[in-house]
């Protein structure tokens, strides 16, 4: 159950109560808007928000609460001022159970098909790096605007991950074939310009505040809409997407497996891992 949280200002502030031994919080906090009634999900899994088994169960609660909630829309951010979300969990793919990795990917799944069909309208308000799982989050959001001087992109390849056919079909229709075939294959980055210029974000923001507003006017746009209306033409665009992903679902986990628990991507994850801890030395 959502915690309310006694506040002078007409936020309502909710928080799980779920904590997490990489936060010092619960993982995903709720701010409620009673006025417009609009949701802030901020993603709360320190430092960087990577995606690990317990914290996408947790966004998944969350917007079934939110559902349930019958929400006017949802902005989804981070507390950082660096990292919007830097994508899963490496340490989910080192050395692995077989029974543990499927679990996780299966979540990723339904993190991705939870956030795409929603009933309400979702804005990404990406205010840091979002590589990988990050670009995802924000790639089920209807609409993104970013802060400048950051970087977005599904960089899955340069890991030494195919990007799965569900999520390669949703930046095919976010950027088009053609740019969406060159950026899966390469993995690459996009700075907040390029990724503007390309149509992978919506809006450019100078800071979170410009963002923020930038999402409100964007959830304003339907006030005066019928929720109906608008919810059953979104799932009526996306549902079959969500379908055919849960259709080849099993075949989807069965090839991430295989090429996790590979003895070259292992040695790969193990040399880059190295160089993070060189790094920081």
């Amino acid at each position: 159950m959502l915690r309310k949280i006694a506040n002078p200002a007409r936020l309502l502030t909710f928080q799980r109560t779920m904590a997490s031994t990489a936060s010092t919080g619960p993982l995903v906090r709720t701010e409620l808007d009673s006025q417009t009634g609009y949701a802030t999900v901020i993603l709360n899994r320190a430092p960087v928000n990577s995606l690990s088994l317990e914290f996408m169960a947790e966004i998944i609660k969350t917007v079934d609460e939110l559902e349930r909630s019958k929400i006017r829309g949802m902005i989804l951010t981070s507390p950082s001022s660096k990292v919007f979300c830097a994508g899963l969990d490496v340490l989910e793919m080192v050395n692995p159970s077989e029974d543990r990795l499927r679990s996780v990917w299966r979540n990723l799944q339904d993190t991705w098909a939870k956030l795409y069909g929603t009933s309400f309208p979702t804005v990404a308000l990406i205010n840091g790096h979002a590589p990988a799982g990050g670009c995802l989050l924000a790639l089920t959001c209807e609409y993104r605007i970013m802060c400048s001087n950051f970087s977005i992109g599904l960089n899955e390849t340069q890991l030494g991950l195919a990007v799965p056919p569900w999520l390669q079909k949703t930046m095919r229709n976010t950027v088009g074939s053609r740019e969406a075939e060159i950026a899966c294959i390469k993995g690459t980055m996009f700075s907040s310009e390029e990724a503007l210029k390309i149509g992978l974000v919506d809006e450019l923001a100078a800071d979170k505040g410009e963002a923020m507003h930038k999402a409100c006017n964007y959830l304003d746009t339907f006030k005066n809409m019928s929720p109906y209306a608008r919810s059953a033409t979104k799932l009526l665009l996306r549902n079959k997407k969500i379908e055919d992903m849960k259709r080849a679902r099993e075949d989807d986990i069965d090839r991430v497996v295989k090429n996790v628990m590979n003895s070259d991507f292992q040695a790969g994850l193990a040399a880059y891992l190295q160089s993070l801890k060189d790094r920081k030395k």
